[in-house]
């Protein structure tokens, strides 16, 4: 029986509730395909806060660097909106990226056709969108210095933020797109900005060298106001997006909503190895809707499956939870996120009970 430490950040807002659920799944799982799967909980984000003063303690860094993966809920609130930027919850997610070296983050983006109305958009331009954002984690203007706020001598105040990339940094998130390319349809669509900004052109100019290791996939570059655009326009056009920090956080988030809620989409934050990985729901901690037993614990479950599948190995149990997944929404289950008039509503325990049965638990 293979055995498997994983560390279990749940976090803040609905990130106790959804975790719990995708937890459940993980055990589940265990039994059926004979793995063991050691959770180890702690606390992170503005639940750390409370307790030791700070977002990541050296303790929780420690279990989240000696594990095989980490499964994180949630971040953040109104309540630590506050403190001073660098010790707010949200900067726990960033030193866990850092220092996990976690530089490449896979978004998939999917539609489900039960759930084709719960979009905003036409059925006929997002039915059969099935796309993936290769988003850089680690560099860029989140991570970029110089950067703050300081006091000019006319008491006038200046922020900065500095976008930074080196050749290797590229070179690295280039070659995660085309390998992820390589798998689906062989196309990657590189998003900059090369017309305005000197650091996005030599994203290009590396990712078009990068490019000649792998003839077997199309590689082609979007503006990345334009690709905003594509993305509500034709979202069928894309099949890999590989892009900067910035942008790939913005481009995701977007991506997300074609599918009718947040609260579905998983997402997989991998380094240079498969012991250097974190899966987490790419929605918010949504604290206003957090303890009323109605948040979605599909995307959170989904993240479980792409663990599965990047850092175990295990595709065929990954399968299994997509399945599951799918096979609920079929029966018309809805948390209240992605129901629509007359469809039965159910609650985060009850949505991931009807997985866990689906499943076999």
């Amino acid at each position: 029986m293979s055995a498997f430490n994983i560390a279990v950040l749940p976090g803040d807002g609905i990130g106790p509730e959804i975790v719990a659920e995708a937890a459940k799944v993980l055990k589940v799982i265990g039994k059926r395909f004979k793995a063991d799967f050691k959770l180890k909980e702690a606390l992170v984000g503005g639940a750390s806060i409370d307790v030791y003063g700070r977002p990541l303690s050296d303790e929780v860094l420690k279990l989240a660097l000696s594990s095989d993966a980490v499964l994180l809920g949630a971040v953040g609130g109104p309540k630590w909106e506050g403190l001073d930027y660098s010790i707010r919850p949200e900067r726990a997610l960033l030193a866990l990226r850092k220092e996990l070296g976690l530089f490449a983050n896979l978004r998939p983006a999917k539609i489900y056709k039960v759930l084709i109305n719960a979009s905003t958009l036409k059925p006929e331009v997002i039915d059969g969108v099935d796309l993936l954002v290769v988003r850089e984690l680690t560099g860029g203007l989140y991570f970029g210095e110089p950067k703050g706020v300081e006091t000019l001598a006319n008491g006038t105040e200046r922020g900065v933020n500095t976008m930074v990339y080196t050749t290797p940094e590229i070179e690295r998130i280039a070659r995660v797109g085309f390998e992820v390319a390589r798998k689906r349809r062989k196309k990657l669509l590189s998003v900059d900005k090369a017309n305005v900004l000197e650091t996005t052109e030599l994203w290009r100019r590396v990712v078009i060298k990068v490019g000649k290791d792998y003839p077997d996939v199309e590689l082609s570059h979007m503006y990345v106001d334009n690709c905003a655009m594509q993305l509500i326009r034709n979202p069928k056009q894309f099949d890999v997006i590989v892009t900067e920090n910035t942008f790939g956080d913005i481009l995701s988030d977007e991506a997300s909503m074609l599918t009718g809620s947040i609260g579905m989409l998983p997402s997989a934050s991998i380094g240079a190895t498969k012991q250097r990985a974190m899966y987490e729901p790419i929605h918010g901690s949504a604290p206003d809707i957090a303890g009323k037993g109605i948040a979605n614990p599909i995307a959170t479950i989904l993240s479980v499956a792409m663990m599965l599948r990047y850092s175990f190995d295990m595709e065929a149990a990954a399968a299994e939870i997509e399945r599951a997944v799918e096979a609920v929404l079929a029966k018309g289950l809805r948390t209240a996120d992605i129901a629509a008039a007359g469809e039965q509503r159910v609650s985060c325990v009850q949505m991931g009970a009807a997985i866990l049965r689906e499943l076999g638990g």
